[in-house]
């Protein structure tokens, strides 16, 4: 029997599905929206920091100390990575989205949908797993109760 602790995969690259992830839906299907890149930004997101944030810090480094602007961010191609301190190269992806979740310079009405758009994402690719956990036992349930059915008729013959 699957256990409640499960976790989805994405049906195009088969890695499990990270509530931190950024996911899209395809048709009823959860994947990741970039697999080689599952926790960068959505276009959302990116359109997002362009309107608004292009022309302010988005990202303190934790090392460096310094905040940098997107523009400004280091990417390494051959290693899937993006935004990056360019002084020390540490990936600040997630600071730079904590930054646009709660940037003064969005519309509230703007900032509030982005939160809850990112929070019924998380909350998808988190309970995802559980749904095909139900729906797997459910359908083993079915296969078993199809075989006694056969196994009766045989008898009954």
């Amino acid at each position: 029997m699957p256990s409640k602790m499960a976790r989805a995969k994405c049906s195009r690259c088969r890695q499990v599905l990270s509530p931190d992830d950024a996911i899209a839906v395809d048709g009823n299907r959860v994947v990741h929206f970039d697999c080689g890149r599952p926790r960068g930004l959505s276009n959302e997101e990116r359109a997002l920091l362009f309107k608004y944030c292009f022309d302010h810090a988005v990202a303190e480094c934790p090392t460096s100390g310094q905040d940098f602007r997107q523009s400004e961010l280091g990417s390494d191609l051959l290693g899937d990575r993006t935004h990056l301190c360019p002084r020390c190269r540490v990936e600040l992806i997630e600071r730079v989205r904590e930054h646009l979740y709660s940037c003064p310079m969005l519309p509230g009405e703007v900032r509030r949908r982005t939160r809850e758009a990112r929070a019924a994402a998380r909350k998808l690719a988190k309970e995802s797993g559980q749904l095909r956990d139900q729906a797997d036992v459910l359908m083993r349930e079915a296969e078993a109760a199809i075989a006694a059915l056969r196994q009766i008729m045989m008898e009954a013959q």
